[in-house]
């Protein structure tokens, strides 16, 4: 049976999970969370975690153009602090979150975002208000290649064709461990002019052997 650990990257070395000069974090799916930003004197790396209100200051301000958010943090629930994912964002890089499946698996794994964890509704601002396609989250599977400079990915949001990211690249089950890679941005549309929080739920579903 197949077990996953999703990892992110710290550093600023484009490596993967296993090579020489690596850092990654092992993600703890029940406490820690992803925290975007434009960054600010106390959202930064090695940070305590952030009151709401310092979340808010730090917050990507709405101007009536579109914009891609600049900065992306691991919240560390164990050791109350912020980590840097320097790498993540609209950057031609390809290490930048790991998913270790440890055994082969009955179907391709594929990874989603919903609203919460009942994973039946995309009706948040962020996962465009019913509309998948207006999603400001977008993926882009990283495992064979780089993915570009401005590269485009998927629109995330629910379970709707072209709406996830097929985890092996479309090419069906595991057929042993593997580790998958992804790039994660978050595109602020020239439309969004009332603020807004989100806490989205992002699944990966596959079946075991």
């Amino acid at each position: 049976m197949a077990t996953l650990t999703i990892a992110a990257n710290i550093s600023s070395n484009d490596v993967a999970y296993s090579a020489s000069g690596a850092a990654w974090l092992v993600l703890s799916a029940a406490n820690d969370y992803l925290i975007f930003s434009n960054g600010s004197s106390t959202i930064i790396d090695g940070a305590t975690l952030p009151s709401q209100s310092a979340l808010q200051q730090a917050g990507i301000v709405l101007n009536g153009t579109q914009q891609i958010v600049p900065k992306y943090f691991i919240a560390d629930a164990s050791l109350n602090r912020l980590w840097d994912i320097d790498l993540m964002g609209n950057q031609n890089k390809r290490y930048v979150l790991a998913f270790n499946f440890s055994a082969s698996t009955a179907s391709e794994p594929v990874l989603e975002l919903w609203d919460d964890s009942t994973l039946l509704t995309v009706a948040g601002t962020t996962l465009g208000a019913d509309t998948p396609s207006n999603s400001w989250w977008v993926g882009v599977v990283t495992t064979a290649a780089l993915p570009g400079t401005n590269w485009t990915g998927s629109t995330l949001a629910g379970s709707g064709d072209g709406h996830y990211l097929l985890l092996n690249n479309g090419s069906g089950a595991l057929s042993a461990s593997a580790t998958l890679y992804v790039n994660l941005k978050i595109v602020v549309p020239a439309s969004a002019i009332t603020a807004t929080s989100a806490t989205p739920v992002f699944a990966v579903k596959y079946a075991s052997n």
